[in-house]
């Protein structure tokens, strides 16, 4: 390989690991108040309301399919009755779909945040760099979809190349060979995903690790109400979970 495939494929994956991991931490050791999405909800609801699920649901699917393609070697899907061609004809439906969902929902987020006056003026420069690579590696996802089930070119099966060299980088033993011979399409993704995750933890992106998955787990907030300690007509009924708690 030559000494710029050697930067590409064999150091840089781990100068992006190492980037991410220290750049969250810090963020959140130094950076507390500024961990947040600086929501917008307020300026405007009617595009939000249909972008963000849409984005949202879209992204984990992405992610999900991301984990299973690049961490689960071929054999162990076959061995459990996949056949590759099976594997592949679901990877591409459901990859297409999850990619399209994903890109229709940025794309209307960033035409809500041009064309709403306060969105607008609450976006940073910092938003401007992260929705720029973000934005990129969607549109290339969606490219090397489309490259790997045949419809672009003669299609390409990325888990005897791709998916190898990602795996060899978490064992310390990279395959940069591999990347290096794989289609362009596929190169130029895997630089945008890393250089994503190099811009990751410095934009509101690092929300991603603070999901309130703790409300789905917690009582009732208990409110004290204006009528308390009214009886009669004035007194309004007590459904069941909202009862007061007597100190």
């Amino acid at each position: 390989m030559s000494a710029s495939q050697i930067l590409l494929w064999d150091v840089l994956p781990y100068v992006t690991i190492a980037v991410f991991l220290i750049g969250v931490w810090w963020r959140y050791r130094y950076d507390k108040f500024g961990w947040t999405t600086r929501s917008s909800q307020l300026y405007e609801r009617g595009l939000l309301r249909v972008a963000s699920p849409l984005f949202h649901l879209g992204i984990l699917a992405v992610v999900g399919g991301h984990v299973i393609g690049l961490f689960v070697p071929e054999s162990w899907t076959e061995a459990v009755g996949v056949s590759e061609g099976a594997y592949h004809a679901g990877a591409v439906v459901l990859g297409l779909v999850a990619g399209f969902c994903t890109l229709v929902g940025i794309v209307m987020l960033v035409y809500r945040r041009r064309t709403s006056g306060p969105v607008f003026m609450a976006t940073t420069n910092n938003d401007k760099v992260m929705y720029v690579f973000l934005v990129a590696a969607i549109c290339l996802g969606l490219l090397t979809t489309l490259v790997g089930a045949g419809i672009l070119g003669d299609g390409h099966n990325y888990r005897e190349d791709v998916s190898v060299w990602f795996r060899s980088i978490f064992v310390f033993d990279p395959q940069g060979e591999l990347m290096a011979q794989a289609p362009l399409s596929f190169r130029v993704h895997a630089v945008a995903g890393m250089l994503l995750f190099l811009v990751w933890p410095f934009t509101r992106l690092v929300h991603a690790f603070s999901a309130p998955l703790g409300y789905l787990f917690r009582p009732y907030v208990v409110y004290r109400t204006k009528d308390a300690g009214l009886t009669g007509p004035q007194a309004h009924e007590s459904r069941r979970g909202w009862e007061r708690i007597d100190s």
